[in-house]
C-alpha cells in the first residue's frame, strides 16, 4: 500500500480541485444571466438548423470523413511504431536496415496524414464559403422582407452585425469546428483502442481521469456559452453606437459634443473589453485543469512504469516494458491533446452557437406585411386611388388617421397639407403598403391593396422623398437601380425631362461620375433631380412626392417645378408639401389635422372658404414678405 501512496495523494488532490471547482460553479451560476432581450436556443436545436445548410453538401462531407479516417490512422499507429523502434534499438541483434525500414514506414504514414489533412482543409474551405454565402443571403433577404415598423425596432448596427460578423463565426463552424470535433473525438477512441491492445491496465489508469475531465467540461460549457453571448451583445452595442454616431457626426461637431460622445464610446468599449476578459478568464481556468490531468497521468505512468521496469515487477498482473512506457507516453499525449483541442474547439463552438442564435432570431421574425393567399398580379394600373373610412395607428389606440376617406382619379395631382403630425406622410406610406391599416379599405383601381401582391403593387409606384438616398457607385447605376435593357440614350432622355442633364454634362465623367456614400458629393437639389430621373426611367403609374422641394434653393426649385409640371402628364401624382406655393396647381388639395380631413378642393376654392388652408397660406405668405423685406 505504501508503494502506491503517491498515487493516492495525487488522486486526492485532483478530487479536491474538482470539489472546489463544482462549489465555485454553484456559487457563480446565478450571477450569470442570459440577457432578457435574447431568446435562448438549445445546442441541439441550433445544430439541427445549422446542419440543414450542410445537407446539400453531404457528398463532400462524406469524402472529408473518409479522408479523416486515413489521417487518424497516424495517431493510432505512430506510437506503436515509435515503441517498436525503441525496442529494436535495445535488442542485441540490432540491424540498421530494419531501423531504416521502420523510420520509412513512419515517414510514409506521416506524409499520407499531412496530404489528407490538406485535402480535407481545401474541401471544407470551399463548402464553408458556399454555406456562408447562403446564410448571408437568407439573412439579408429576411431583413428586406420586414416591414418598416419592424425595421424601426432594430438598430442598423445590429442588422449589419447579423449580416457581416455573425455568419463568419458560423462559417468557421463548418470549415473547422465541427470537423475538428469529430476528428478529435474519433482520434480519442482510436488512441484508446490502441492503448487497450497494448496494455489494458495502464489504459484503465488513464481512464480514471476521464470523470474529472467530464465534470470540468460540463461546467465550462455553462460558463462559456454565457460569456460568449455577453461578448456578442456588447460587440453589437458598439457597432450600433458607431453606425448611429458616424451618421450623425456632423451634428456632434456642430454642437461641440465630441468629448461627450467619446466618453460614451469609451464606456461601451470598456464593457466589450470586460466581456472579452471574462471569456478569457473562463477559458484560462479550464485549460490548466485539463493540462493538470495530462501531467498527472504522465507522472502516474512514469512512476508505475519505471518502478515496475527497474524493480522487475508487474503491475496488477501486467508486465511493463520500456517499449510499452514509450508508446504509452506518446499515446497519453495523443489522448489528451485531442481533448485539449476539443476544449478549445468547444470554446469556439459556443461562439458560433451564440452567433447562430442571433441570426436565427432574425430569420425567425415573421414579416408583418405579407401577400394574402389569393393575392393577384397587376401588370398595369390606371392610378385610381380611394380611401374608405381608413383608421390607422402605429401604436394601439393611438390613432394617426381617423376615418379618412377621399378619391383620387387617374392622372390627377393631389396634394396633402397640414401641420406636423397631421398624417400626411402616413397616407403615402399606407398607399405603398409599408404598413397595414386597422380599419377601412384602400383601393387601387377598385381593388383592395391587400388583394394585390406587394411586389406587383410597389412596382407601379415611384417615390421622391425629402432626404434622397443615393448609393455608392456612379450616376447611371443610381438612376437605373440595376434595371436592365435601358440604353444611355433613354437615361439621358429621362435626365433632360427633369432638367438633370444640365449639371450632369458639366461633370468630368457625366453618367459615370462617382457617387460617394449617400451622395455627399452632390447638393440637395442635384440629388433631388437625380431622384426624379430615377422615377421617370421606371415609368411609374403613381408618383409620390414627400417634401421633395423642402431643402433646395430657389434656382433649383424653379427647375423642379418645371419637372413636376412635365411629370403630371405621366400618371397620378400625390404630393406632401409644406411650401404651399408648390402645390397651387394641384387638381385637389386635401387639408389634414390630427388625422382627419378638415377640407379639400382646389387652391382657389380653399382660399375662398377661408378655413384651415387659408390660415396656413396666409401665414406662409406673411413670412415670405417679412423675409424679403429683411433682405
Amino acid at each position: 500500500m505504501r508503494d502506491y501512496l503517491p498515487l493516492i495523494i495525487a488522486g486526492a488532490v485532483i478530487g479536491a480541485f474538482t470539489v472546489v471547482f463544482i462549489v465555485a460553479y454553484a456559487a457563480l451560476k446565478r450571477s450569470i444571466k442570459t440577457p432578457a432581450h435574447e431568446r435562448t436556443m438549445s445546442d441541439g436545436y441550433l445544430i439541427r438548423r445549422l446542419l440543414s445548410y450542410a445537407k446539400p453538401y453531404t457528398k463532400q462531407f462524406i469524402l472529408v470523413f473518409l479522408v479523416m479516417l486515413i489521417s487518424i490512422a497516424y495517431d493510432v499507429v505512430s506510437p506503436l511504431l515509435v515503441g517498436r523502434i525503441q525496442g529494436l534499438i535495445k535488442t542485441q541483434n540490432f540491424q540498421l536496415s530494419r531501423l531504416y525500414s521502420m523510420v520509412a514506414i513512419y515517414a510514409g504514414i506521416l506524409g499520407v496524414s499531412l496530404a489528407c489533412t490538406y485535402f480535407q482543409s481545401m474541401i471544407l474551405q470551399e463548402v464553408g464559403q458556399k454555406i456562408l454565402t447562403q446564410i448571408r443571403l437568407d439573412t439579408f433577404t429576411r431583413i428586406e422582407s420586414l416591414s418598416h415598423e419592424q425595421l424601426n425596432q432594430i438598430p442598423v448596427g445590429k442588422l449589419v452585425t447579423r449580416v457581416s460578423n455573425d455568419p463568419n463565426s458560423i462559417s468557421y463552424l463548418f470549415t473547422n469546428i465541427l470537423v475538428t470535433l469529430l476528428r478529435n473525438t474519433m482520434a480519442v477512441f482510436g488512441v484508446l483502442g490502441g492503448m487497450l491492445m497494448l496494455n489494458y491496465v495502464l489504459t484503465l489508469m488513464v481512464l480514471c481521469f476521464v470523470p474529472f475531465l467530464v465534470i470540468f467540461t460540463l461546467i465550462f460549457q455553462k460558463f462559456s456559452r454565457e460569456v460568449h453571448r455577453r461578448v456578442n451583445n456588447t460587440r453589437t452595442d458598439v457597432n450600433t453606437y458607431l453606425s448611429e454616431n458616424l451618421s450623425g457626426i456632423k451634428i456632434t461637431q456642430v454642437f461641440n459634443r465630441e468629448d461627450v460622445k467619446m466618453e460614451e464610446f469609451l464606456v461601451k468599449s470598456h464593457k466589450l473589453a470586460k466581456a472579452k476578459f471574462s471569456r478569457t478568464l473562463v477559458f484560462g481556468v479550464f485549460r490548466p485543469m485539463v493540462y493538470m490531468l495530462f501531467v498527472t497521468s504522465n507522472l502516474f505512468l512514469f512512476y508505475i512504469g519505471c518502478k515496475g521496469y527497474i524493480q522487475d515487477t508487474a503491475f496488477l498482473g501486467q508486465t511493463i516494458t520500456s517499449e510499452i512506457v514509450v508508446s504509452f507516453y506518446i499515446y497519453i499525449s495523443k489522448f489528451f491533446n485531442p481533448i485539449q483541442a476539443l476544449a478549445e474547439q468547444f470554446d469556439m463552438l459556443q461562439q458560433s452557437f451564440a452567433s447562430a442564435e442571433k441570426i436565427f432570431t432574425i430569420l425567425d421574425m415573421k414579416p408583418e406585411i405579407v401577400d394574402e393567399p389569393d393575392a393577384i398580379e397587376m401588370k398595369e394600373i390606371k392610378g385610381e386611388i380611394e380611401f374608405k373610412d381608413v383608421w390607422f395607428a402605429y401604436k394601439e389606440d393611438e390613432w394617426v388617421l381617423k376615418g379618412v376617406s377621399f378619391h383620387v382619379y387617374p392622372k390627377q395631382t393631389v396634394a396633402f397639407v397640414g401641420s406636423t403630425g397631421a398624417g400626411k406622410t402616413t397616407i403615402l406610406s399606407l398607399i405603398c403598403r409599408n404598413y397595414d391599416i386597422q380599419k377601412g379599405q384602400i383601393l387601387i383601381d377598385g381593388v383592395d391593396i391587400r388583394k394585390i401582391k406587394i411586389a406587383s403593387l410597389r412596382s407601379h409606384f415611384g417615390q421622391m422623398l425629402q432626404d434622397v438616398f443615393l448609393f455608392s457607385g456612379d450616376i447611371r447605376s443610381n438612376i437605373l437601380l440595376r434595371q436592365e435593357g435601358v440604353s444611355d440614350e433613354e437615361v439621358w432622355e429621362a435626365c433632360r425631362y427633369v432638367n438633370a442633364d444640365t449639371f450632369i454634362r458639366r461633370l468630368d465623367h457625366g453618367l459615370d461620375e462617382v457617387v460617394r456614400e449617400r451622395g455627399n458629393n452632390f447638393s440637395a437639389g442635384q440629388r433631388q433631380l437625380l431622384s426624379f430621373a430615377r422615377t421617370i426611367i421606371h415609368k411609374p403609374s403613381v408618383m409620390i412626392l414627400d417634401e421633395a422641394t423642402a431643402n433646395i434653393d430657389t434656382e433649383t426649385e424653379i427647375l423642379i417645378q418645371d419637372s413636376l409640371e412635365k411629370m403630371k402628364n405621366i400618371g397620378t401624382m400625390l404630393i406632401v408639401a409644406h411650401r404651399l406655393s408648390t402645390i397651387q396647381h394641384a387638381d385637389n388639395i386635401i387639408v389634414l389635422s390630427h388625422g382627419q380631413i378638415m377640407e379639400q378642393g382646389t387652391h382657389q376654392q380653399l382660399l375662398h372658404q377661408k378655413g384651415r388652408y387659408y390660415q396656413l397660406y396666409t401665414l406662409q405668405f406673411q413670412k415670405q414678405q417679412l423675409q424679403q423685406s429683411e433682405t
